[in-house]
């Protein structure tokens, strides 16, 4: 409990590139792998699975909330974590200037995947313990989530200093004196 309040508190230290480029590069896998499944659920096409319970996993109860596929859920979340690792990494390689704004960025981009790791465990309980059935595209997506949250534990243990608080503006003076 107390390295999760100190990474919701310590400020993070600018990271390196790779460890967020490999946060984007995932993160897109696993969107285009959501965006797929919510194409093909407004499509009402099962798509094509090596396994034999996506049909089952996909046309489940638990595959829509308010009668929105789960998938698009997904799609957002994704979406928001390649955001996120863009925001930082346009900052870090186009114009060299990581403001605290960027870390804050980052900081709750990086601690949003624990949203993902924990939809996916549901998920994953879900298809093990009620449905009885697995979906290749579903655990697809739960690999890709479990990838960002290690990733994210990674990059939050090696820099440990990540502001808690944005900045009044991504520009302030201010906010550019505390790097």
């Amino acid at each position: 409990m107390n390295r999760l309040k100190r990474s919701l508190t310590l400020p993070l230290n600018s990271p390196g590139t790779a460890g967020v480029i490999f946060l984007l590069v995932v993160a897109l896998i696993g969107f285009a792998d959501a965006a797929y499944l919510t194409v093909e659920h407004y499509q009402n096409v099962i798509p094509p699975c090596t396994t034999s319970g996506c049909e089952a996993v996909l046309t489940s109860a638990y595959s829509v909330v308010l009668g929105v596929p789960v998938s698009l859920g997904g799609a957002i979340y994704y979406l928001a974590i390649a955001i996120g690792a863009l925001i930082y990494l346009e900052a870090k390689l186009l114009s060299g200037t990581v403001r605290p704004f960027h870390l804050w960025v980052l900081r709750w981009t990086l601690l949003a995947t624990v949203l993902g790791l924990a939809a996916s465990v549901w998920f994953f309980y879900l298809q093990a313990l009620v449905i009885h059935s697995y979906c290749q595209y579903c655990l697809g997506s739960a690999t890709t989530s479990t990838l960002l949250f290690i990733t994210a534990a990674i990059i939050l243990a090696k820099n440990g200093k990540m502001p808690a608080q944005p900045p009044l503006s991504p520009s302030s003076p201010s906010s550019s004196a505390a790097l």
